[in-house]
């Protein structure tokens, strides 16, 4: 699901929002969700799952096509941990077509 369809599915089953305020809560979401992490904080959506920073020393890489050594830098790469609520979901699932039925849908 890209965001552009997740904006319009939240539109279509809250007709009474206008699909210009979902697509800036959703955006605002997001924004929010990649400030907490570029400060280095951590981001936990009960029963769905919680973002996090992890640091990548530096170290030494092979290229693929030639073999050669290559130092590859350090970085800060974002990592998710699903909850355990979704991982429940998808793995008793028989269906992934089916709609959550929880009372924390957006209906």
């Amino acid at each position: 699901m890209t965001k552009s369809e997740l904006i319009a599915r939240i539109a279509e089953r809250n007709p009474h929002l206008f699909q210009r305020d979902v697509e800036r809560i959703v955006s605002t979401i997001f924004d929010q969700i990649s400030a907490a992490l570029t400060r280095g904080d951590r981001v936990e959506l009960r029963g769905f799952g919680a973002f996090s920073v992890k640091h990548r020393d530096s170290r030494i890489g092979r290229n693929p096509r030639t073999g050669e050594a290559v130092e590859v830098s350090e970085k800060t790469v974002p990592y998710f941990k699903t909850g355990k609520q979704l991982r429940d979901l998808l793995n008793d699932s028989p269906s992934h077509d089916q709609p959550i039925s929880s009372p924390d849908t957006l209906s």
